[in-house]
């Protein structure tokens, strides 16, 4: 699993596996699940994330890393 952070968008990106994006859903306002086509899902994308969390407690050793 990796986390991705842009702080330009303010977007909080959990990677939960690789693999092609194909449908989503919407969890909870501005909580996204993407999904592949077979349904599975891979990643976790929370909109605002600075206003919904508290980005400065995550300490997750090696899995934080800068969106592209």
């Amino acid at each position: 699993m990796q986390i991705k952070y842009s702080k330009d968008a303010d977007v909080l990106v959990f990677i939960l596996k690789k693999g092609k994006l194909s449908d989503s859903i919407d969890l909870a306002p501005g909580v996204i699940l993407h999904l592949d086509k077979k349904g599975k899902p891979l990643e976790v994308e929370i909109l605002d994330a600075s206003k919904v969390t508290e980005l400065n407690t995550i300490n997750l050793k090696g899995l934080l890393v800068p969106a592209a």
